[in-house]
């Protein structure tokens, strides 16, 4: 369930540094949300994997 919701917000991030760049906005914030995203990606594949 958590790796669902991890990919959705990924998803939106992922959204959200398109509409920036194309919003002429400083390339900083465009790669700060690709960024989060990455890492949201890792943490629903993270959330797949077995517990020991």
């Amino acid at each position: 369930m958590w790796s669902i919701i991890f990919m959705g917000l990924a998803g939106l991030l992922v959204g959200g540094g398109i509409s920036f760049r194309q919003q002429k906005r400083p390339a900083w914030v465009s790669i700060s949300f690709y960024v989060l995203a990455g890492m949201a990606l890792l943490a629903a594949y993270l959330f797949t994997l077995p517990a020991n």
